[in-house]
């Protein structure tokens, strides 16, 4: 078998045929036989060893959820079994640190990890951190083989090893909800940029050279506070690493790969071959330094790319349109006047603000922006640079509730479910009053009435403007507008909010009366303290940031 087959895994469920692979003998007939736990024989197959590398490959009869299973692989007197084997629902989990970090890492940890044992049908994997200059046919290396999950063990090995928390916790809440075996799958590295998970496909499409950000030697990330490795000017202080030592996790895979396409190479391609019910994601704050605004062509170009190598990958059973969830960017640095975090975020939703969309169909996103956490030991802000804050905020639970809602949404069908918080469908100018009124998609529920933050723009001058930018006291991102009397360029200024109705959002303009160009909410990389955010719906979830 190949390397991400073994006992206690988790293969897919139909209506899809779960896709078996492994290497043998060329020319060599392998014969695969599916038992159950008393010994009776539910299918047979057999595959012919073909290929340079001597690969064989079948693809299971769709089978319903449950088990034990056994699974034998025969070819001449060898035979291989693996054991304990359940049909169920196969998730992806990629992305960077805030992917990587452990349960043991979260808010709650002692409780996340004493729960561990009332899930023996959530089996959990970990690929290894690899990366390669071509695409490889297995995996190198794997941290974690397929295991019942346990606390000290897996769950909670260590800070950004496995198991991922953020990962776990849908897969759990996925369990409860569906009472399906979930299989868990962890492919993720701190510190890594799109590129690097990007196939060459992708990065051609995007206009990107093959070797963009090629470096080599040691690369420090923004888990230890210092750069990407890039341009002086994009580094926040180099000089901070070892003040940060004490608080973050000294595993150097944190400073992940820029290099483009090293790790599709070595930890994505090698996968394709699984059958796949969807696909996690949390990434990009690698990419708030290098090619932000590319980042609205790189994401959905990743997305579009990774189903058409999965769908042919596992010979059609992973379906064309793979459900993919994604977590859009929490927070980093209170009072930042730096806008790349809502930058990025908006590049997230392919620069439409709410997803599912026409270049985004089939995803879905969990929005974390009111989920800071500046008490984060891990990769922390100190005084001296006159930010608090963190990059890993430890709240995961929250994450992954709203990343369970679009899932059971988008993924199974529940039509009904409400999975994202209330987007604004409308805005009218009442020119006479000086007032915008922006009509929103649900009943909204405003838990800061006097929080500023819409911006509109106007046409000030830039040394004004930047004062308007961020949040200075890690409050609120100001409200700003783009008004004025002429079709030209122009700069953001405050629109405090005057009222909010049920489903309404009315502005004041500040004598911006004129020709409204622009209006944005929550543009800032710390736009409201933990779960304080101006608008959410009556269930809890936050109106995403727009422009």
């Amino acid at each position: 078998f190949a390397s991400y087959y073994g006992d206690h895994m988790v293969l897919q469920q139909k209506p899809s045929g779960a896709v078996v692979w492994g290497r043998g003998e060329l020319g060599a007939m392998v014969t695969l036989t599916l038992s159950g736990a008393s010994g009776l024989v539910i299918m047979e197959k057999t595959a012919q060893v073909k290929g340079p590398s001597g690969t064989w490959t079948t693809v299971l009869d769709p089978m319903d959820r449950g088990g034990p299973y056994a699974l034998t692989a025969e070819q001449g007197l060898e035979n291989v079994t693996l054991r304990d084997l359940y049909f169920g629902d196969v998730w992806l989990c990629s992305g960077q640190s805030n992917m990587a970090m452990t349960v043991l890492q979260v808010a709650n940890a002692s409780q996340e990890l004493a729960a561990a044992a009332r899930y023996p049908y959530v089996r959990i994997f970990a690929a290894a951190p690899a990366r390669s200059s071509v695409e490889l046919e297995d995996l190198e290396r794997i941290d974690l083989p397929w295991s019942i999950p346990t606390a000290a063990e897996n769950l909670g090995h260590g800070n950004f090893t496995y198991f991922s928390a953020v990962c776990w916790l849908l897969g759990r809440s996925l369990y409860e909800t569906l009472g399906s075996p979930i299989g868990l799958v962890e492919v993720a590295w701190g510190g890594t940029p799109i590129e690097a998970w990007s196939s060459r496909r992708v990065l051609q499409a995007c206009g990107l050279p093959e070797d963009t950000g090629r470096r080599e030697g040691p690369q420090l990330s923004l888990c230890h506070g210092a750069c990407f490795n890039l341009k002086a000017a994009l580094c926040f202080a180099p000089l901070l690493s070892l003040a940060l030592s004490s608080s973050i996790s000294p595993h150097q895979h944190l400073s992940g790969p820029q290099t483009p396409s090293v790790l599709w190479n070595a930890m994505i391609h090698p996968l394709l071959n699984m059958t796949l019910r969807g696909v996690a994601w949390y990434q990009g704050e690698a990419n708030t330094f290098l090619n932000t605004d590319k980042y609205n062509c790189t994401f959905p170009a990743l997305v579009a790319d990774w189903r058409r190598a999965f769908h042919a990958g596992s010979a059609g059973q992973t379906e064309p349109l793979l459900p993919f969830g994604f977590v859009q960017l929490s927070t980093y640095r209170r009072g930042s006047a730096d806008d790349s975090f809502a930058r990025l975020r908006w590049h997230q939703t392919a620069d439409l603000g709410v997803v599912p969309n026409a270049r985004m169909p089939s995803t879905f996103m969990a929005v974390a922006m009111d989920l800071g956490d500046e008490h984060s030991p891990y990769g922390r802000r100190l005084h001296l640079l006159l930010f608090l804050g963190s990059v890993h905020p430890r709240d995961k639970q929250n994450v992954a509730h709203r990343l369970l809602l679009g899932a059971m949404a988008v993924a199974y069908g529940d039509k009904g479910l409400v999975f994202q918080g209330p987007y604004p469908t409308r805005a009218v100018l009442e020119v006479a009053r000086g007032l915008l009124n922006v009509t929103y998609s649900q009943e909204l529920i405003c838990r800061q009435r006097d929080a500023q933050a819409f911006e509109v723009r106007s046409a000030i001058s830039s040394q004004r403007a930047a004062k308007g930018k961020g949040s200075t006291d890690g409050g609120f991102s100001p409200p700003q507008v783009c008004c004025s009397s002429q079709a030209s360029p122009c700069q953001w200024q405050l629109a405090p909010v005057v009222a909010v109705g049920s489903r309404t959002v009315t502005l004041a303009l500040s004598g911006c009366r004129t020709l409204v160009l622009g209006l944005r909410y929550a543009w800032a990389e710390w736009p409201c303290d933990y779960q304080a955010c101006p608008l959410y719906n009556s269930q809890g979830l936050p109106v995403p940031p727009f422009l």
